[in-house]
């Protein structure tokens, strides 16, 4: 059974940084593309930040500079670091796992986790 568990959200204050993890199980960890994505309330799911499976990433322009994302192919693990953080980035998190290549595309992605809730206040 797949599954992609995440961790690390909360509430802080703008300028504060919070740190996301994605634990996974059920699948080749190590052959998959992952990425993390965001959704906030009334907008669409988008991709902010993937991470093949050789350790490339790619990031959306809002998030570039601030985010960083990385992956631990030993403990099944993707990451997200998240600093400088801005209202705008309140959502809530994604990672996903993807078979179709290295995307920040919803449709590039063939497994979700639940969510993990991040709010940041001005």
């Amino acid at each position: 059974q797949v599954q992609l568990v995440e961790s690390g959200g909360g509430s802080v204050q703008a300028g504060g940084s919070l740190r996301l993890s994605c634990v996974t199980s059920g699948f080749t960890f190590s052959d998959y593309c992952v990425g993390w994505f965001r959704q906030a309330p009334g907008k669409e799911r988008e991709g902010i930040t993937t991470i093949d499976t050789s350790g490339t990433t790619r990031y959306t322009d809002s998030v570039k500079g601030r985010f960083t994302t990385s992956r631990d192919n030993g403990k099944r693990s993707l990451y997200l670091q998240m600093n400088s953080l801005k209202p705008e980035d309140s959502a809530m998190y994604y990672c996903a796992a993807g078979g179709s290549g290295y995307t920040l595309k919803r449709n590039g992605y063939n497994y979700w986790g639940q969510g993990t809730q991040v709010t940041v206040s001005s």
